[in-house]
């Protein structure tokens, strides 16, 4: 039994777990603070708290390398986890840590600002040449040039953010990966990343990339969570996907009425595992 105990994944029950095995799943993200809204795609703390809990137990060490405004880092807090986050925008950090400030719960979160091609030497550096070994690696990387790209002439949320004043990208800063205009360049750029920091990560550990595919302005799909799933199974086990629904987002009215174009309202939650 105790040998049992040390080898549970987490620490739901028999109940909670078969939940969680289910291939599709909604969330819905509740309306965001007025700190947290500058970001323009900020990915919801049920769906971090979803695989928080089910890939980690208590005082498991998680890292997100495109922490944004932290919901990895809060997710980890309320749930008893410790977490490191890198974001290279040091507006967003802040928020992630204000929101840890007001957040109950316990555990180490620590929201590390810099560019995450640089992790090693970021993680490195924040725990004097010894970082933990990671249980788990949770992250959205931010959309290749999708926030933008134009919408046509339909109402969206990002023309919304604009006429508000909002950001509709995460920076205009030339390392941020999301301004990349070469979709072959971002590809190989995010799985650098996230091929780099699986030094680590323990043996067996988990990885749950959150992606969107997503249509170029030239009428193209691009394949973005399924590149990223074919070139990351080189280095880590590919072993799941999960499907986040959004069921609250409105509907644009695109092509009509002579060419298809579908609303995407779904990411793909690819399921990775450190090779022990």
């Amino acid at each position: 039994m105790a040998s049992l105990a040390r080898d549970r994944l987490n620490d739901l029950d028999g109940k909670e777990w078969v939940k969680r095995t289910k291939s599709w799943f909604v969330v819905n993200p509740p309306p965001r603070s007025k700190s947290q809204i500058e970001h323009p795609a900020k990915f919801p703390q049920k769906l971090v708290d979803r695989f928080v809990e089910l890939f980690t137990r208590e005082s498991a060490w998680v890292i997100d390398p495109f922490a944004g405004v932290g919901s990895t880092l809060v997710s980890c807090r309320r749930l008893k986890r410790n977490a490191v986050g890198i974001e290279l925008n040091e507006e967003f950090a802040a928020v992630a840590n204000d929101d840890l400030l007001k957040q109950k719960g316990s555990g180490h979160q620590i929201m590390v600002v810099g560019d995450s091609r640089k992790a090693l030497h970021l993680l490195e550096n924040q725990f004097d040449g010894s970082p933990p070994a990671f249980d788990l690696l949770v992250t959205s990387p931010p959309y290749w040039n999708m926030l933008s790209k134009s919408r046509g002439g339909n109402a969206t949320a990002h023309k919304e953010r604009a006429e508000q004043g909002l950001k509709q990208t995460y920076s205009k800063s030339e390392l941020d990966l999301g301004n990349l205009d070469a979709y072959d360049e971002y590809l190989a750029e995010i799985v650098g990343v996230l091929e780099a920091i699986g030094t680590f990560l323990k043996e067996g550990a988990y990885l749950v990339i959150v992606a969107q595919n997503m249509r170029d302005t030239d009428g193209q799909l691009r394949p973005i969570a399924w590149d990223l799933a074919r070139n990351l199974s080189q280095t880590y086990e590919l072993r799941q996907e999960q499907i986040w629904c959004q069921d609250n987002k409105r509907l644009g009215c695109w092509g009509f009425p002579t060419t298809y174009v579908s609303n995407v309202h779904h990411h793909y939650c690819l399921v990775l595992q450190k090779r022990q």
